[in-house]
């Protein structure tokens, strides 16, 4: 089933077109890479997708319903969830904290601030499940801020986790990591996103080759080609474009 799907979707800036006509369709329980080269456009799409931008024409439907030009919480209650380039916590809140603020529209609190969210114990106990999914139980009453930059990134990912996304997009999630660090998140992405639908932009083609079971190529704004990893391997026009000796060696 088709869970995600854009329809010739274009994003101006000005007279600067940055997404020109893109077309593609993510499918249920896919694990599916976006990459190019830098300025391609990917973290654009992926703002497009999310709400943070609007686009300038197209269609973006999730689950068949439009959700182009929604806002970004509109778009997380449908079901999906993001993380950025740079690291998105409260970083004056402990590690529990931040996962139990993403817990509470699941669980029906709303906007019911007289409540008092430490006596609730279905809500935090499921807070602290999700630490243990993500190896940060031990933190739990450590300032977000002050974590590990790699505790951090699994923070954020926790965090999408506890919206209770169904489909989940990663921007870069290795960035700025050691090769160990990397090789930790990635196992913790697979491990979180088992079930779920899975979108992520990434460099490290590695990592993008390794966890991916579809692999799309924007460049300059287009999707020159959407296929399984093996077949972009070996795609001629990707190598041109953009991969080239990094594929033909890997």
């Amino acid at each position: 089933m088709t869970v995600l799907s854009l329809r010739n979707v274009h994003k101006n800036f000005g007279e600067t077109s940055i997404i020109r006509g893109v077309d593609l369709d993510i499918h249920e329980g896919e694990k599916h890479a976006i990459i190019g080269p830098n300025g391609a456009g990917k973290s654009t799409l992926f703002h497009l997708i999310s709400g943070r931008y609007h686009v300038s024409s197209g269609t973006i439907l999730y689950k068949d319903e439009e959700i182009q030009n929604k806002t970004p919480y509109e778009i997380n209650r449908l079901g999906l969830a993001r993380s950025f380039q740079v690291t998105n916590i409260f970083p004056r809140l402990n590690v529990f904290e931040n996962i139990r603020c993403a817990l509470l529209w699941s669980h029906g609190y709303a906007y019911s601030f007289w409540q008092l969210l430490g006596r609730q114990q279905a809500l935090n106990d499921n807070a602290m499940e999700v630490l243990q999914q993500i190896g940060l139980e031990n933190r739990a009453n450590y300032p977000a801020g002050e974590l590990a930059y790699a505790q951090q990134r699994a923070l954020e990912l926790g965090i999408a986790v506890a919206s209770g996304a169904d489909l989940i997009m990663l921007d870069e999630p290795v960035a700025g990591m050691s090769h160990s660090e990397a090789e930790k998140a990635v196992q913790l992405i697979r491990k979180i996103t088992q079930g779920k639908t899975l979108i992520m932009v990434e460099h490290d083609m590695n990592i993008v080759f390794d966890v991916a079971d579809k692999i799309s190529v924007l460049v300059y704004g287009e999707i020159i080609a959407s296929d399984s990893p093996e077949n972009i391997r070996g795609n001629a026009r990707v190598q041109e474009a953009y991969l080239g000796e990094v594929v033909s060696g890997a």
